[in-house]
């Protein structure tokens, strides 16, 4: 899009205004608060990113319970009856994960920068246990998740006509424990993938949000129908809260979660300490090749080359020394020098690396008169 950056200023860019002015100066200290200076870092951090969190988590679940309004009210037009008033159908489910899916995409695509955008305090538990969130920062993310999650089911059900019907519940005659496991199974998969997509980073960590929003999918199409596909308490938490109603198995959301994120912690931990990256090497292959040409740097500067099979066994390698030769015309050679053999040209303080000095103008420009280097020879 044809548009300028942001104003670097507090104001809204209001018509007439200096703010609106595109060619007026601005600092950066504009877009601070006054007192902003005197805030401890560390407690202005914390309130930025629960500031974050809330409204991520707001807007994440409104437009996933949302679509499950929709989902379960539209009425058939064969029947005349809604989705909840009769048993689901694979139309109905697909739609559902969809909203959750794409709805968790975007909005932790938006907010990762400013929080992580996670919106589920089982994944924030996760992410606690294998270092990459402070503890104390994790609970200030899991209970502004939790309030987010009662907001956005309290929006949902003030907006939209007839009663909340997006509450989690055991379907398909799934037993408690049965639950139990499908909602850590699930969840383990869900925080697995954002271990391996945002944790670890690589060089497809920008677009992290996508993976991870098609986790959440094809994790709510086997979810949705057994046990309402929760893999997060604050989704479960926060419509049982309106509609002042808790099933007596309520707790399942609650502890498969954090099962889940137990059993992904601990298997990205075991991974990581059988060193999963010597398994299957260069899969970043910017990094591999920056890595490569160093290497490769790093010995030309010291006149040195890897090389293999030269007075060594098939699997050996030997660092060979590089012979210096200089030719009639002013070029000079580098060649592989053998075990044992002796550069009779070098000197006693080791092989010289600068470039010899030029003998005259004709040789500088030796060749170009008849054609170039390569002038006399015929072209075919």
């Amino acid at each position: 899009m044809n548009i300028n950056e942001p104003v670097q200023s507090a104001a809204l860019a209001l018509p007439f205004t200096k703010a609106a002015d595109p060619l007026a100066e601005h600092h950066l200290e504009a877009l601070h608060l006054p007192l902003l200076k005197y805030v401890p870092h560390g407690f202005r951090n914390h309130f930025i990113a629960m500031c974050g969190e809330y409204v991520g988590t707001v807007l994440f679940l409104y437009f996933a319970l949302s679509g499950t309004q929709v989902a379960n009210n539209i009425p058939s037009s064969s029947t005349g009856k809604t989705a909840a008033q009769v048993e689901s159908n694979p139309q109905q489910l697909q739609y559902i994960a969809l909203s959750f899916g794409f709805s968790l995409a975007v909005n932790a695509w938006v907010f990762f920068r400013i929080s992580g955008g996670l919106f589920n305090p089982a994944v924030t538990f996760g992410m606690c246990l294998i270092g990459a969130l402070p503890w104390f920062r994790g609970v200030l993310l899991a209970f502004v998740q939790v309030l987010g999650g009662i907001t956005a089911a309290a929006l949902v059900a003030c907006m939209f006509p007839g009663p909340l019907t997006v509450q989690t519940s055991l379907g398909g005659s799934t037993t408690v424990v049965q639950g139990l496991f499908i909602e850590m199974f699930l969840t383990a998969e869900l925080v697995f993938t954002i271990f391996m997509l945002a944790a670890e980073k690589h060089k497809g960590t920008f677009i992290a949000p996508v993976g991870i929003g098609l986790s959440l999918f094809i994790a709510e199409l086997t979810g949705v129908y057994f046990t309402g596909g929760s893999l997060n308490p604050a989704r479960s938490f926060g419509p049982c809260v309106v509609n002042h109603s808790f099933h007596h198995y309520h707790w399942i959301y609650w502890l498969g979660p954090i099962l889940g994120a137990i059993v992904a912690a601990g298997f990205y931990k075991f991974i990581k300490m059988l060193e999963f990256e010597t398994a299957n090497p260069g899969q970043d292959a910017s990094k591999a090749k920056e890595a490569e040409a160093a290497k490769e740097a790093a010995e030309m500067e010291e006149g040195r080359i890897r090389t293999q099979g030269v007075g060594t066994s098939g699997s050996e390698q030997e660092m060979l020394p590089m012979r210096r030769t200089e030719q009639p015309d002013g070029f000079v050679n580098f060649e592989k020098q053998a075990p044992g053999v002796v550069d009779t040209n070098a000197d006693s303080e080791g092989p010289r690396l600068e470039s010899p000095a030029m003998g005259s103008a004709d040789a500088a420009f030796h060749g170009l008169a008849s054609g170039g280097m390569h002038g006399d020879e015929s072209l075919n």
